[in-house]
């Protein structure tokens, strides 16, 4: 893609689809807030079964970013200043109660925004964000399409930041040639799996046979184990598996005594795969999450205000539990509310008009553009540099920011082969 181009027609397309989406909300109930009102914002993710790291840790970390909210006055409209509280639907990770989860909380609760993990539960979301004109938003922009024009991914731009690691591997460890894969077989690890693909293609590095894909019921990743090792490879990449089977998987390759590279999207919980395995075993891991008392995280290019205090204070109040999400929500918040205070309300498509502005945005890793229309058919995820994060001594460090545009405006046209062979292009889907 030329990022050029991309900015310079960027203006008028958001005009277009601003206006679309203004003349519809003419005919859509008004988000407007009474003296004295909370701002509600809704939180549907999964908060309990095997999904749920990746929703309640986030719901933690939005209870904290609130009280800092608050506490230095609340969210700073043209009428005044309004508090803010975070009202929660666990939709557990089902479509059904997702659906039935967005209309509670527009209908009856009354929130002004909802965010969402996203993935499987997005469709069953959409028909009631389509109907009200909500703004929700998702960690995974492969739920984007040119019909979702009230869904944002402004903070967790998955798969696309795998990238960054498969690439940072490449070039720090040029002696590793072989790689495997395995994932579950479902709309968090298919987009990923040809993401990877990708990556590794634009590495050089040779895959041995086609990514192992499971049924997402799988419980027993012994066989899976002994398959992925039976040709001796360099690196095992886990995909974007949920922490539920990352965590037995690498038990499973300690056990049968793999002592290459691990590569995955997240590592949730570390500390607890390290007492399961071993210090060794875990050094070098690579992944793409961060602890946020990283000093990385102090340098003037960060926007999310004081990562380290942010961690300490969760990591006081839920120890042990910090994980991939605990602050991409709270990330999300920010830009909401630095949006809706320069728009000066809660109007969905005034908030988004406001957040989209220039084609750019404060990501919480640094300036960044929205982006996607290739790939989703919308410009409505928020690109820059994403952290490439290895264990080393049993703590997660930080290794280098890389850029998620640079690697993409070298190597769309493998991203694109790889998306379309997996069927995750936004035309694919729709």
């Amino acid at each position: 893609m030329d990022w050029m181009a991309f900015r310079r027609s960027f203006s008028r397309r958001t005009f277009l689809r601003s206006s679309a989406v203004a003349a519809m909300g003419a005919a859509l109930p008004k988000f407007s807030l009474a003296a004295g009102d909370t701002i509600k914002i809704g939180f549907l993710a999964p908060l309990t079964g095997p999904v749920a790291a990746w929703g309640a840790p986030g719901l933690d970390g939005c209870r904290i970013w609130a009280e800092r909210v608050n506490a230095e006055g609340g969210i700073k409209l043209a009428d005044g200043n309004y508090q803010v509280e975070f009202v929660a639907y666990d939709d557990e990770y089902d479509p059904a109660k997702a659906r039935t989860g967005a209309t509670k909380l527009i209908r009856e609760d009354g929130v002004s925004f909802v965010m969402m993990l996203g993935g499987d539960t997005w469709p069953g979301a959409q028909p009631v964000a389509e109907r009200t004109g909500m703004l929700f938003s998702t960690l995974l922009p492969s739920d984007l399409s040119p019909d979702t024009t009230t869904l944002i991914a402004p903070s967790e731009v998955h798969p696309i930041y795998v990238v960054t690691g498969v690439d940072w591997l490449a070039q720090n460890r040029p002696e590793l040639s072989t790689a495997v894969m395995c994932a579950q077989d479902d709309s968090l690890g298919l987009p990923s799996v040809a993401t990877y693909l990708a990556a590794f293609e634009a590495a050089g590095i040779e895959m041995q046979g086609e990514p192992l894909l499971f049924d997402p019921s799988t419980t027993d990743f012994a066989p899976i184990v002994t398959r992925l090792l039976s040709t001796n490879p360099d690196i095992v990449c886990l995909d974007t598996c949920y922490s539920d089977y990352v965590h037995p998987i690498c038990e499973q390759l300690f056990q049968q005594g793999f002592k290459g590279q691990i590569i995955s999207a997240t590592a949730d919980f570390y500390d607890q795969l390290i007492a399961k395995t071993s210090k060794e075993f875990m050094e070098g891991f690579i992944f793409q999450f961060p602890d946020f008392d990283d000093p990385a995280l102090n340098a003037d290019n960060i926007n999310f205000p004081d990562a380290n205090g942010f961690y300490d204070e969760y990591s006081k109040r839920h120890p042990g539990q910090w994980g991939a999400v605990s602050w991409e929500y709270a990330a999300i918040m920010d830009l909401w509310k630095a949006a809706a205070e320069k728009a000066g309300t809660v109007e969905p498509e005034a908030v988004l008009a406001a957040m989209q502005e220039d084609g750019k945005g404060r990501h919480a890793f640094g300036e960044a553009v929205w982006w996607g229309e290739e790939l989703f058919g919308i410009n409505n995820a928020l690109v820059g540099d994403w952290p490439v994060v290895m264990i080393e001594d049993g703590k997660a460090v930080i290794k280098e920011f890389r850029s998620i545009p640079d690697w993409y405006d070298k190597h769309s046209d493998l991203l694109i082969k790889h998306m379309e062979a997996y069927g995750q292009m936004w035309s694919q889907r729709s």
